[in-house]
């Protein structure tokens, strides 16, 4: 794959990264509702949140948002 291949790749697919972690926003929103009406522990926020931030640390690592992961040459 050369640099402008590479380009074309990123220009492509640069809002799938945040499309992804915008993905994770109900989620959030629906742990926050459950833990505020009784209905689940506080550690249920935790495990959205922890989500959250593996799905970001996996798209990083991918290169999903501009990072430099995946095939380097």
């Amino acid at each position: 794959m050369n640099q402008s291949d590479t380009n074309q790749t990123k220009g492509k697919h640069g809002g799938h990264g945040w499309m992804m972690m915008i993905c994770c926003v109900p989620m959030l929103v629906i742990a926050i509702v459950l833990v505020a009406t009784g209905v689940a522990s506080s550690s249920f926020i935790f495990a959205a949140i922890a989500c959250t931030v593996m799905m970001f640390m996996m798209m990083r690592m991918m290169g999903g948002m501009g990072g430099q992961g995946g095939e380097q040459k």
